[in-house]
């Protein structure tokens, strides 16, 4: 059994801290596309995100060759090879199980659809919330998700319900063949070997930051 942030990626040779990186490279890359650029230098980007050039050079050496010493990167190709490293050149369905307060605030979010992640269905285990529609989804008894999962092909689950209940849901979304789970609840689950669990945590957050002001 696992706990939650394990690490599983399809290339063993690849650091974790190295795919959780990736992300914030695409995310710089495109505003550089935004604003008309078409060259980007190791030292633009370590610039952006407070990172060395060297270690830049060194992450992207995982997945090949993409730059030429002294003339930096095509910032079109390098942001195009990245999204095919991280499946982000297709869509993705997923599923969020907890309709309260932040669950509806995520169905709710039109930040996902842009970057191909499809919000399919919601669940809850609450008679009073099951059957309403919340954002144009209408919310299923936590009892189908194992059919809906397989219907809707989804891909990722997102929890968004209390401690108390986290670990139940997420073992739910196990069983329904879930491989990739966001977690909202501050909870590190229990998982088995090649499921992948993301923590979101704000708290979490908010005490690392005090350190600095204290």
């Amino acid at each position: 059994m696992s706990t939650t942030n394990n690490s599983y990626n399809s290339d063993p040779l690849v650091p974790e801290v190295v795919i959780q990186r990736l992300p914030l490279y695409v995310r710089v890359l495109t505003q550089f596309t935004n604003a008309g650029e078409d060259v980007i230098s190791s030292e633009q980007l370590g610039s952006m995100l407070q990172m060395t050039p060297a270690q830049i050079r060194k992450d992207l050496s995982y997945f090949g060759r993409f730059g030429k010493q002294g003339r930096g990167y095509d910032i079109a190709m390098l942001e195009g090879q990245l999204r095919a490293i991280l499946g982000l050149d297709r869509t993705w369905n997923a599923a969020v199980i907890g309709m309260g307060r932040l669950g509806r605030a995520v169905v709710s979010y039109p930040g996902f659809a842009p970057e191909g992640f499809n919000i399919l269905a919601a669940f809850d285990s609450n008679d009073d919330i099951v059957g309403k529609t919340i954002s144009d989804l209408k919310v299923e008894s936590i009892s189908r998700l194992t059919k809906s999962v397989k219907e809707l092909e989804i891909k990722i689950g997102i929890v968004t319900v209390p401690i108390d209940q986290a670990q139940g849901v997420i073992d739910a979304l196990v069983e329904a063949g879930i491989r990739s789970i966001l977690n909202y609840a501050p909870l590190s689950p229990q998982v088995p070997d090649g499921v992948i669990v993301r923590g979101i945590d704000p708290v979490l957050s908010l005490q690392s930051m005090t350190y600095y002001i204290r």
